[in-house]
């Protein structure tokens, strides 16, 4: 035992006061946290209209079918953190197009340097710098595709069941059948002896393998949304012997974690988050025909209150190895929600709950469940 703390038992009053004090900050007012400062902020989501093509798409990397050309951009991405984190010091953008039979999907990259090492297919692919697509047709944030390209075209596709977060698995062994990658070097690969513009990039994937995790398994028709995500992934680079090496952190030791440069932030960096992804519109029309506005979401608020919830039970039973039926338990209340939403209803056991509000606005039985997948009650019943 410390002698001064021994000396202090000796005297009464002075021990009562070092009592009095230690239990004053014990059992001091507690700093509140509110969802903001608890969870990912809440997303604001892009937005993209993706117009017909009248005629097939050679993707060879060359953006020049007249679609592509007439098609619109998406905006320039940003940091995967969003606005807390600077610009990419390096240009993206993309491109989306669709017919009855694929949709078609185009990235312009703005690199002075382009390399890559790998060529074989669903190897590792962001270990290089790499473009990558996300789709989750159906937007319930279970059973969505994730696709990898190099600078060489050499795609790792793969099926996530559900994201790592909620204990995936990705399913590695499955292909996007018929997938065709395009890709075209503005200046020359893996020659750190000059400065290259950049690279783009063509992709073409059959609808039919996307309608695998769609409601019904049906085919987008126009006016339908599909939750979306672009990425980029840049390392920091060096000539070294006549060759590209990645910088080392000299306080680790191994390279600097990758930049992940997305279309639409996550505010955090995990591109496994599928309800942070943006918003994809197909139209009627065929690109360069007119224009469509895009419609929004009008469940986002109810959704967004629904994931908040399974925010908070995982973060509570991550504390207490349960989940819990009361609102307050879980560190929410309704100052946490939209105005017009009625109390929640949380049916929740040891190892299980799902949540919704029995006064539903949107009058569709929006549910989500433990874990995380957000859906309607009329699409539960519904095999994928």
């Amino acid at each position: 035992m410390d002698k001064k703390f021994s000396q202090l038992l000796t005297r009464p009053l002075l021990f009562g006061l070092f009592i009095l004090i230690f239990s004053s900050c014990r059992h001091s007012v507690p700093v509140i946290s509110t969802a903001a400062d608890r969870f990912p902020p809440e997303p604001k989501p892009e937005s993209y209209v993706a117009y017909r093509t009248s005629t097939p798409i050679v993707p060879d990397g060359v953006l020049d079918e007249e679609a592509w050309i007439k098609a619109p951009w998406t905006t320039y991405f940003r940091d995967i953190e969003g606005p807390k984190k600077p610009d990419p010091w390096f240009k993206t953008r993309a491109k989306v197009l669709w017919d009855d039979t694929n949709i078609y999907f185009a990235a312009e990259l703005e690199e002075p340097h382009v390399w890559a090492n790998l060529r074989q297919r669903d190897t590792i692919i962001f270990i290089d710098n790499d473009f990558e697509i996300f789709i989750d047709p159906d937007g319930d944030t279970h059973a969505y595709y994730e696709l990898e390209v190099n600078a060489f075209g050499t795609p790792w596709d793969l099926l996530l069941l559900k994201p790592y977060r909620d204990g995936g698995p990705a399913v590695f062994g499955w292909d996007i059948a018929g997938l065709k990658v395009g890709v075209h070097i503005e200046g020359t690969i893996n020659n750190p002896a000059d400065e290259d513009k950049g690279w783009t990039v063509e992709i073409v994937i059959p609808l039919i393998v996307m309608s695998e995790c769609s409601i019904g398994r049906q085919l987008p028709k126009p006016g339908d949304h599909w939750r979306l995500g672009f990425s980029r992934v840049e390392w920091r680079t060096h000539i070294e012997n006549s060759t590209y090496v990645k910088d080392i952190n000299p306080d680790t030791g191994r390279p600097f974690p990758e930049e992940n440069w997305v279309w639409s932030p996550q505010g955090r960096i995990n591109m496994h988050m599928p309800e942070m992804w943006g918003y994809l519109q197909f139209s009627s029309l065929t690109a360069g025909a007119g224009e469509e506005a895009f419609v929004p979401d009008n469940d986002r608020d109810l959704k967004w209150a629904l994931r908040l919830i399974y925010y908070a039970e995982n973060e509570y039973y991550a504390k207490n190895k349960k989940y819990s039926s009361s609102l307050s338990e879980i560190g929410l209340s309704m100052k946490d929600f939209s105005e017009g939403l009625s109390e929640p209803a949380i049916l929740a056991t040891r190892t299980t709950f799902e949540s919704y509000f029995p006064n539903d606005p949107t009058g569709k039985g929006w549910t989500i469940y433990n874990d995380g997948r957000l859906l309607r009650i009329a699409d539960s019943l519904v095999v994928k």
